[in-house]
């Protein structure tokens, strides 16, 4: 289990359970937020193969514009499905990225095991809170050397939204800080 306060892009929270489901992993969460004066929430849930790329994601988003829902099932070679129809448009990406997540930046750093000034692009499934609204989002990641012996420090880069941060994650591979985004507080 872990817990993150959302801080700077939203007010809120998030909470993930993490499991070994053979052959890999199962990621089960929530994150609520109140965003520009409106509140919203979504539930996940994440199925992972071995190599830590992602097989199934299902969720679903409640919020004033109404209730949402998602479903999106890879290959685990670039190939996806979005509620059962092929989405060629998202060719390549290994893994699902939510916005309302810190959870989900964990997938590519356990995919990719980068070594210290390591890099590589990461493009993923991008889904946006509240209203689920996929798009493919070019993204980067760049080993930096460790800030100390908990911490392994990433540069994250987004182009298309002039987004770079530097994430910290624990040596488990969990977010503990994300700049403008969310901290880790269990």
């Amino acid at each position: 289990m872990a817990a993150w306060r959302h801080r700077g892009a939203r007010d809120g929270f998030e909470v993930a359970f993490l499991g070994r489901e053979p052959p890999g992993y199962r990621v089960d969460g929530y994150s609520t937020a109140v965003q520009k004066g409106e509140a919203w929430g979504i539930r996940y849930s994440f199925l992972l193969d071995g190599t830590w790329a992602t097989r199934s994601a299902h969720v679903v988003g409640q919020s004033a514009e109404g209730d949402h829902e998602v479903r999106v099932e890879g290959d685990g070679s670039g190939s996806w499905r979005i509620d059962g129809e092929p989405a060629t448009e998202l060719s390549g990406c290994l893994d699902v990225d939510l916005e309302a997540s810190a959870c989900t930046n964990v997938f590519p750093i356990r995919r990719l095991a980068l070594g210290v000034r390591g890099e590589a692009n990461a493009p993923a499934v991008y889904v946006r809170a509240p209203t689920l609204d996929l798009e493919r989002l070019e993204q980067t990641y760049a080993r930096l050397e460790d800030d100390s012996a908990e911490h392994l420090r990433f540069e994250y880069r987004a182009p298309a939204y002039d987004f770079r941060a530097v994430l910290t994650y624990d040596r488990s591979g969990l977010v503990v800080d994300y700049p403008g985004i969310a901290v880790r507080v269990a």
